[in-house]
Formats: C-alpha cells, structure tokens, sequence
C-alpha cells in the first residue's frame, strides 16, 4: 500500500511541468508586449521588421485591370435619324371656290345647255324646279337594269329646297366646324341638290354605306360606277378631283347630264369643269 507521503511527493512532481509551460508562455507574452512598445506599438512596424507582409504590402501588390479612358471607348455607330417625307398636302382650291362668288346671281347659269350648280356658280335662292322628272326616268331604267344583276339601287336623296340645304349645312358646320363641312356640303344656293338633277344613290338593305366612300368599294357601287353614263348619269366627285370640284370623294352622288355628254365624260374619266372647260 503507497503512504501518504509518496502519494503526495508523485503528485507534486506531476505538478512541475505545469508551472514550468506556464513561465514560458508568461515570458513570451512580456516579449511581445516589449517587442510591440520598441517599435512604438506600430503594429505594421513590427510585423515588417519579422519579415510578415501587413495589409498595406498586400494592397500594394495588387494590380488593377486598366481601364480605357471614356474618349478611348469606341461608341456603337448611330443609326441615321429617318427623315419622315412630308405628307403631300391636300390642294383645297376648290374647296375654298366660294371666295368672290359670294353674291347669289338672280339666274342659274348654264354652259353648254348643262345646268351648272357648284362653289364658283351658284343659283338663285328662288330657284325651285323640283325633283326633274327627265332624271327620275333616266334612274328608273338605270335600277331596273342594276336589278338583272341583283343590285337593288335607290335614290335616298334628290331635290333639296334652298331652306333646307341651309338646314343641312348649319348642321354640319355645328357638328365638325366650316372647313370640314365645306368639302362634303353645299352652302345654301350652290347645291347639285337644288337643281333637281342629283341624285344620291345606295343599294337597298345596305344603308350602312349610304353616302360614305365604303359605297364605291361594295360590288353595288361598282357597278353603277360602270354602267350610270349609259343612263345620262355621272359620278359628280371623283376620287382625287377635290381641287377641281371643290369636294371630296363622293361615289354615291350622281348627277343627271343627259347620255351624250355622260358618255363621253365617262370615256374621258374627267370631271364636268374639265369637260366644259369652267
């Protein structure tokens, strides 16, 4: 059995190794403090004078990619800036016809034997012949022949009454201003209307196209373009004439001259001021 004495003495020496670790790590730890304040506590001192690189060495070894100067940059080419054309502006000498014919004349004018009703020769506001009946006639065979090919035409609009352009006319201009209302509407005494011999034409069961342009484009339309001068009856407006005429496109709006001179306005394609020279 171990005394109590050499248990105590093994124990003392398993102490020893202890106490002597604890000395030397006390000694280093004074070395370094002491090292640190030689150097006057500059740390990135210290470190260079152990030969370990600091922050700033390593910042310094660093090497950045060079970068191009702005003015170096080459810029994508620029598109060329596209240069709309300007749109062809619409001739409206016609439209403006009524200037220096502002006088209502006390006889209607005609050229030709043609009764001539437009912005530059107006009529008389007592002129009230009615409806003609020598144009009634003339459409009625026209629309007998259109419905051998199916296309059942009418006459939605004839004669107008002085009064009553001026009714129409007031309503147009309060609804889309003079300009507008002035290339597709007759001021009171220089209506087509008012001579009785115009005629406003759709077909029956269409009135969806009655006096707009889509009229020209419906098989009805085309027909009566094509066979209305064998009946004495032209297209009024054509299409791209309103510096001549004075207003725009009308495919509906026909106008009673009898079959010579329908015929060969027609072969002509021209329009009534260019055939009478007015």
């Amino acid at each position: 059995m171990q005394s109590r004495f050499s248990f105590m003495k093994q124990k003392k020496k398993k102490k020893w190794p202890k106490i002597v670790s604890g000395i030397v790590a006390g000694l280093i730890v004074v070395s370094v403090v002491a090292w640190i304040g030689i150097n006057d506590w500059n740390i990135n001192k210290s470190l260079e004078s152990l030969g370990i690189p600091t922050k700033e060495d390593k910042e310094v070894e660093i090497v950045e990619e060079p970068t191009e100067s702005i003015d170096e940059v080459e810029e994508p080419p620029m598109e060329e800036p596209v240069v709309e054309e300007p749109a062809e502006e619409v001739d409206r000498s016609g439209a403006k016809g009524y200037v220096g014919n502002e006088i209502l004349p006390a006889e209607p004018t005609y050229v030709d034997g043609i009764l001539i009703a437009s912005k530059r020769y107006p009529l008389p506001s007592t002129f009230a012949p009615g409806e003609s009946a020598e144009a009634r006639e003339a459409f009625e065979a026209l629309a007998a022949e259109a419905k051998l090919s199916d296309y059942e035409l009418v006459a939605f609009s004839t004669y107008r009454s002085f009064d009553y352009q001026q009714q129409l006319y007031d309503r147009y201009v309060s609804n889309d201003g003079v300009d507008a209302a002035d290339r597709y509407s007759a001021r009171p005494g220089y209506s087509e209307h008012q001579t009785g011999l115009a005629f406003d034409i759709g077909e029956l069961h269409f009135e969806q196209h009655f006096a707009r342009e889509s009229f020209g484009e419906t098989p009805a339309g085309q027909w009566l373009a094509a066979n209305a001068h064998k009946y004495g009856f032209i297209m009024r407006y054509p299409n791209g004439k309103e510096k001549i005429t004075g207003y725009m496109f009308e495919p509906w709006h026909f106008r009673y001259v009898g079959v010579d001179h329908a015929t060969k306005i027609y072969e002509a394609n021209t329009t009534l001021e260019e055939y009478l020279g007015i």
